[in-house]
This record gives C-alpha cells, sequence and structure tokens, in this order.
C-alpha cells in the first residue's frame, strides 16, 4: 500500500468503477493455474497493510505479514507458513498474469530440472508477464546467506545474480508472437493503471481471465491504449553503485542533458 509512485495501488478496482481490486485480480488469474496447490499473499506488518489482510480474509485467503524491506525474510515466512515444498513467486503488481504462461514456466521447471526458472529475469514477454519457480531449499539457503541489500529487498538475485554457478538457471523465452519486451502490462503509475483499465475495458467482460494473445490482437487493433503508458520508466535491480551510474549516464545521454553528463563524467571519473 505504500508503493512510492502509486500509493495503494493493489486495491484500486480493476476494471474501473467494479468491486474487484487489482490485487483480487492477480490471485484469481494464479489460482486459475491447475499446477499450484495455494496461493498466498506475503505483505507487510505496517498498519497501511491492514487493509490487505482485510480483504484476505474478507474472501477467504491466506495472508503471512512480514518485514517491508527485508523482503526475502517475508518470502521465507509465507513458504513456511504454509509448508511449501516449490515456490511461485507473482508480484501483486501484475493484473494481466497469463495462468497459461505460468503452467509454461513450471512445465520447463520440471522437464529441465531446473534450480531456478524466470520468465522475467532476461525480458522477452511484456514487462507484467514474470514469474519464477524455485524450492523452499533454495529460498532458505538465500535467506539465511544473503548479505547485500538488494537480494533482501528482491528475494531472488541471490540464485541468479550473486552465485549464479551454483544453481541450474532456466530462462522461458517468449514466443515471436508473444515478444514484446516493450510493452508495459504492470501496475506501477497511474499511466499504468489508466492502460490497464481501458484495457479490462475492451476484454474483461468477454472472459475474466483473458490471456496474453488477446491482449496482443487488442493493442495491434488499437495502438493507443499500449501509447498510454509507453513513458513510463520501468524499476531496475541494480547491484551495485556502478551500475546505477552507468543507467544514470546512458539515461543524460538520451535525454541530451549533455551539461549534467559532463558533470558526472568529470567528478565521478574513476566510477
Amino acid at each position: 500500500m505504500t508503493s512510492s509512485r502509486l500509493p495503494g495501488k493493489v486495491l484500486l478496482p480493476l476494471p474501473y468503477g467494479g468491486s474487484v481490486t487489482a490485487l483480487e485480480q492477480v490471485l484469481r488469474r494464479a489460482g486459475a493455474c491447475g499446477r499450484i496447490d495455494q496461493v498466498v499473499v506475503a505483505t507487510t506488518t505496517n498498519p497501511e497493510d491492514d487493509a490487505i489482510e482485510a480483504l484476505c480474509r474478507a474472501k477467504g485467503l491466506s495472508c503471512f505479514r512480514g518485514s517491508e524491506h527485508h523482503v526475502l525474510e517475508r518470502f521465507w515466512g509465507a513458504a513456511k507458513s504454509v509448508q511449501a515444498d516449490r515456490i511461485v513467486r507473482v508480484t501483486a503488481d501484475c493484473p494481466c498474469l497469463d495462468p497459461a504462461i505460468l503452467d509454461r514456466v513450471l512445465v520447463e521447471h520440471e522437464r529441465e530440472e531446473a534450480d531456478f526458472t524466470s520468465s522475467g529475469i532476461r525480458r522477452s514477454f511484456p514487462i507484467g508477464i514474470d514469474q519464477g519457480v524455485f524450492s523452499f531449499e533454495m529460498l532458505e539457503a538465500a535467506y539465511r546467506n544473503a548479505r547485500h541489500a538488494h537480494e533482501r529487498e528482491h528475494v531472488t538475485p541471490y540464485f541468479y545474480q550473486t552465485h549464479p554457478e551454483r544453481y541450474k538457471i532456466h530462462i522461458v523465452a517468449a514466443e515471436p508472437e508473444e515478444h514484446r519486451p516493450e510493452l508495459r502490462l504492470t501496475l506501477d503509475t497511474r499511466a499504468d493503471y489508466l492502460m490497464l483499465c481501458a484495457l479490462y475495458d475492451q476484454l474483461y467482460s468477454r472472459d475474466d481471465l483473458f490471456r496474453l494473445p488477446s491482449i496482443l490482437a487488442l493493442l495491434d487493433q488499437k495502438g493507443w491504449i499500449a501509447g498510454i503508458n509507453a513513458q513510463t520508466v520501468q524499476k531496475r535491480i541494480y547491484s551495485s553503485l556502478e551500475e546505477e551510474l552507468h543507467a544514470l549516464r546512458a539515461w543524460a545521454d538520451r535525454q541530451d542533458l549533455h551539461r549534467a553528463l559532463a558533470f558526472l563524467n568529470t567528478h565521478i571519473s574513476n566510477s
């Protein structure tokens, strides 16, 4: 509920004016995957998130509350509370999550005998069609051994950034007709919410679990919908100050901020 760019976003109504929240849409879609045994909401102990726990109680959903900033610990606690052996991680700001793609990720995870399988850490699907699969043993190892702030805040970097040599990592790539990495189907900003409202307005009444092919077909017909949030910048996970500075320089260059770029290069010449 304390999202910096759109406070309260997960409890916004979707479709607009309806009685179903964005969070409920994510939970419905995750639960529609036949390989999922139980869906658990992992929220924080902040008073602001009492509303999320109240919603879960009203809807008969499992809810675990833990640390706001040590998200890795919160996920570990949530998994432990239901004695999970395998965890599928999705984030609550992805109300276009496709159960069929989630099923595909789980099938490939088993077929490849992978330790960690993801559709999001190497972008090919639209932003918002993201999930990761790993065992409780891996989650516990990360919880016990992660030392860096970005590992604790984002849950899975310990697997694919810090110790990729320890784990068999499998990336599920989009099919050619699904390859739209520039497209935002996630809820981070007001522009994202407007875009998702327009999308749901067009598709939800015909199929309340509309899938990615229907989304892409609609956006091919009505490109203005995708344009609503096309300028929104996706947050990234940076493992070091050097990576952040590189991204800042690249952004300044694209914006023609040449004096700012020269200042950076002069005063942080060794970074």
